[in-house]
């Protein structure tokens, strides 16, 4: 799997929202089913309370990440750090210290967060991603071939998969046009929280 950026919310100022302003858009109810959705797959939800992050410097510091090979380990630490944590994301200070656990050069990281290096990627991403149909997130882009929009369920996947020629789960083998058996090749690509870019 690569995960690649995708800024959902250019818009938002660079210190982010306050979170009810979003929960408001959704209605009454909403936080409650959040949870309750996230705890019936033994997750947490629980994002920082007060505000919604702008997560372009995030994003750009995956880029950093990827460059250093510690892409995954950084992805899962701002996921971790944002879904259970209560992490500001968006805040710079908070980003050093997630970006030192992972073992990114500190220098590096001063430099990508005091500037506007790799934002470029971030955005040449997000309009790639936007050419194809993708407006929102997560999305996955499946043996390069099939997209899918939206946190789906583990069938739907399958569903697809199956239809692409790809064996069930724990079969890494693949059927070729004549029915033979070749090696598993799939590609899938979320753009974004990402998850690269989480958001409520």
């Amino acid at each position: 799997m690569t995960w690649l950026p995708f800024d959902l919310h250019p818009e938002y100022a660079v210190e982010g929202i306050p979170r009810a302003q979003l929960y408001a858009r959704y209605g009454d109810g909403h936080v409650e089913r959040l949870r309750d959705a996230f705890a019936a797959l033994g997750l947490v939800y629980n994002p920082p309370p007060e505000v919604v992050p702008n997560t372009m410097r995030a994003l750009r510091l995956t880029e950093l990440a990827r460059a250093s090979d510690l892409h995954q380990p950084f992805h899962d630490r701002l996921m971790l750090a944002y879904w259970e944590e209560a992490t500001d994301i968006g805040d710079p200070d908070e980003l050093k210290v997630l970006a030192a656990e992972v073992g990114l050069d500190d220098d590096e990281v001063a430099r990508v967060l005091g500037g506007d290096d790799l934002r470029d990627i971030v955005l040449g991403s997000t309009s790639q991603a936007q050419s194809i149909g993708i407006t929102g997130i997560p999305a996955f882009v499946l043996d390069r071939r099939q997209l899918v929009l939206g946190a789906q369920p583990r069938p739907v996947f399958e569903r697809i998969l199956a239809t692409l020629g790809y064996s069930p789960a724990g079969d890494r083998s693949t059927l070729d046009s004549d029915g033979e058996r070749r090696e598993d090749r799939t590609h899938e690509h979320d753009r974004g929280e990402h998850r690269d870019q989480p958001q409520p």
